[in-house]
């Protein structure tokens, strides 16, 4: 009788430990990149601008920006360049990144505000900007705005490693990003006190990191659909965190940032998140309130009652959604959106292109809105 029972516990610890290893497996093929298609490419170069202001050394212009039909039509300048990392003194390897600056035509004769933009996985730079529509705010409410963009060679799906600990750390990609608003704030003539952070999915987790390594140059951030801070740390990892959030590593994570940084500023987030999420489930968006609550020493007086809006039907049709406002005082750091029915999308995006709901709320207007309350 014992050795039937034996025999039949071993049986079951195989089938079981065979099921494992056939998850692992699809889950690991799941989150390894695919090859990028060959495909030939329609791309025209982009007309070029007599009135373009010069780059700096380290960024030329590109002949190929792939700007979408919507940037065009506007106003604005719409520029490519090139970052190369050789301008930081050796500390990086040799490496250079792409990234798209829109200038409004209605810009004040004073110093710009700027949004950095981060896309997602499987978006361009100019694939973001027309999605988002973020250009067209910045020619009604006259700021600049930035795309950096991942290239194939960094991600063959144009993600970013928010995962690694070296990306968390402010290495890589951080740096190069970095470097370009420096550039920028060089070349043009943008206010450094009202530079804003701003992503959906993996670039909200980059647009988080940079705000975190670099609050000397981020004023505000606004995470759309965004992975916690602090976990991953393998593609397996970030899997977990996008399904299940990173538990108790999200608060050592935050702490540790704390400490690394003894008088880190206060830095105003807001965090926009579809109820019906599966990408990146909602439990990242409670965990990354929490981090933010730490962060900027909101405890529970700090708590507004939560607001809720209701849908929408018509022209400017709005999904219903829930805002929760975080103050110190009568400065407005935290604001919390959970929209009903949104999927994985930028909320009142170009819906024409993946990865965009054209309900509302207008995720662009809310952030902007946020934004222009805070400058560094």
């Amino acid at each position: 009788m014992l050795k039937s029972l034996t025999r039949l516990w071993l049986s079951g610890m195989q089938q079981a430990a065979k099921a494992q290893r056939s998850q692992q497996k699809k889950l690991l093929k799941s989150l390894l990149p695919k090859p990028p298609r060959k495909t030939r490419s329609t791309v025209k170069a982009a007309p070029k601008r007599a009135a373009q202001p010069s780059p700096s050394s380290s960024a030329s212009s590109s002949s190929s920006p792939s700007a979408p039909a919507a940037a065009t039509r506007l106003p604005g300048k719409w520029m490519a360049f090139y970052y190369s990392s050789l301008s930081d003194s050796g500390t990086l390897p040799a490496r250079r990144m792409q990234y798209w600056l829109y200038i409004p035509a209605s810009a004040p004769a004073g110093p710009l505000p700027m949004v950095v933009m981060l896309h997602g996985c499987e978006q361009t730079a100019a694939q973001f900007a027309q999605g988002t529509r973020m250009n067209a705010l910045a020619e009604e409410k006259g700021f600049a705005v930035v795309y950096p963009q991942q290239s194939l060679r960094g991600h063959a799906n144009r993600c970013w490693h928010w995962y690694e600990r070296s990306t968390q750390e402010g290495g890589d990609d951080v740096r190069l990003i970095a470097g370009i608003i420096d550039k920028v704030c060089k070349g043009y003539p943008v206010d450094r006190g009202r530079v804003y952070a701003a992503g959906i999915s993996a670039g909200a987790g980059m647009a988080n990191i940079l705000a975190l390594c670099h609050p000397e140059k981020i004023a505000a951030v606004g995470l759309h659909s965004g992975p916690v801070y602090g976990g991953g740390h393998s593609k397996t990892g970030a899997y977990g965190v996008m399904q299940l959030g990173a538990a108790h590593l999200a608060n050592q994570a935050i702490r540790a940032v704390m400490l690394k940084a003894a008088a880190f500023p206060a830095m105003p987030a807001i965090l926009i998140h579809g109820h019906e999420d599966r990408v990146v489930r909602r439990i990242n968006q409670d965990q990354l309130a929490l981090q933010f609550r730490v962060l900027n020493g909101l405890g529970p007086d700090s708590a507004a009652p939560a607001v809720d809006k209701p849908a929408r039907t018509g022209a400017q049709a709005s999904h219903a959604y829930r805002l929760h406002d975080f103050r110190q005082g009568r400065k407005l750091l935290l604001r919390v959106c959970e929209v009903q029915q949104l999927e994985h999308a930028w909320s009142g995006g170009d819906c024409s292109l993946k990865y965009n709901a054209c309900q509302g709320p207008d995720a662009s207007r809310m952030m902007w809105d946020f934004f222009e309350r805070h400058r560094r």
